[in-house]
């Protein structure tokens, strides 16, 4: 008999928003407190002590406007993030600093997160959906000097950029972009060369969120349909269906794979997350605690895999945080 699933180890209350984002940083080599950050519709990102279960730090630098994409740089201390005033904020959080550093104008009015790829000791390649509708940039930062844009042959019809990984195989390889469109298909970028690789037709509708596990070069993909997709890149750079899943229902707005490649986790429209084992896609568990749309799941940092844990940020203005080490 399966075992019932398990009840929020805590829930974090107190964002009055909505939480569209959630970046963990608990490694490190210093004991340091875990945190757990989060975007919300009112334009604040919080700074969570897991220890306390309380805001260490609330920061206000995108206008009241949605923030949707959080993530640090090499540390507690340097974040990036990204809102709907158009604007990727650099931040300095040392010693008690609240300051934004540098800032980004996208002019860009979707939804589509920027992605980040440390590519040497304090340099990143920064993934951003572009002003022309079609398009994606690629910056280096901290410079902000611009690498390439990637721009889909004529004719293609892709639309907007959705969602955004950039990645490498090893430090020093060429990075290389998946993007997921508003036709549902999902294209391979050679970054160097600004020239699209491969392009796979996965959803009928736009592609919400897309995750891939570069060591067994397979990737998986959600839309506001019924069904996961999961496709696999070949020797030649060519994308494939792997397979597809059929859920109980549709819409999935974020989708993370755990950093062991063991388990992976969904963010439902029907208020649930959904975990699965990655290597079959085999449903474990149904986490039922939300009573609205669950935006985004992340899986923390800890160097400890007993010390992991599972965050979810909901529209019902509740993050709610899971331990499911022992339930995989």
């Amino acid at each position: 008999m399966a075992l019932p699933p398990p009840d929020p180890q805590f829930v974090l209350r107190g964002t009055s928003a909505a939480v569209h984002t959630l970046h963990f940083s608990c490694g490190g080599p210093e004991p340091d407190v875990p945190l757990l950050f989060s975007g919300s519709e009112n334009g604040f990102i919080h700074v969570w002590n897991l220890k306390t279960h309380r805001v260490d730090t609330a920061l206000d630098g995108h206008g009241r406007k949605s923030v949707y994409c959080v993530e640090t740089m090499g540390g507690k201390d340097r974040l990036l993030s990204q809102g709907r005033d158009q604007r990727i904020c650099l931040w300095d959080l040392a010693e008690g600093r609240t300051s934004v550093t540098d800032s980004v104008f996208t002019e860009h009015v979707g939804f589509c997160r920027c992605s980040l790829l440390k590519v040497a000791q304090g340099r990143w390649l920064m993934a951003m959906a572009a002003r022309s509708l079609e398009e994606v940039q690629i910056l280096e930062l901290p410079s902000k000097t611009s690498v390439c844009t990637l721009k889909p042959e004529v004719g293609a019809k892709l639309g907007m950029p959705m969602c955004l990984k950039l990645w490498q195989l090893s430090c020093g390889s060429q990075p290389v972009l998946l993007a997921g469109y508003e036709d549902g298909s999902v294209v391979l970028w050679n970054v160097s060369t600004g020239k699209a690789l491969s392009r796979l037709i996965c959803h009928q509708e736009p592609v919400m969120s897309l995750d891939f596990d570069s060591e067994k070069a397979k990737g998986i993909s959600g839309s506001s349909e019924k069904v996961l997709s999961i496709w696999s890149l070949n020797e030649q750079q060519n994308l494939q269906v792997y397979k597809t899943h059929e859920l109980v229902n549709a819409g999935i707005s974020d989708i993370t794979i755990r950093p062991d490649k063991k388990i992976l986790a969904t963010a439902g429209w029907d208020h649930r997350i959904r975990i699965f084992g990655w290597k079959k896609l085999k449903p474990l568990a149904v986490l039922d605690y939300h009573t609205a749309t669950v935006h985004c799941v992340s899986f923390s940092d800890h160097s400890n895999p007993r010390e992991r844990l599972l965050a979810a940020g909901s529209k019902d203005q509740r993050i709610s945080v899971w331990s499911i080490y022992a339930q995989t």
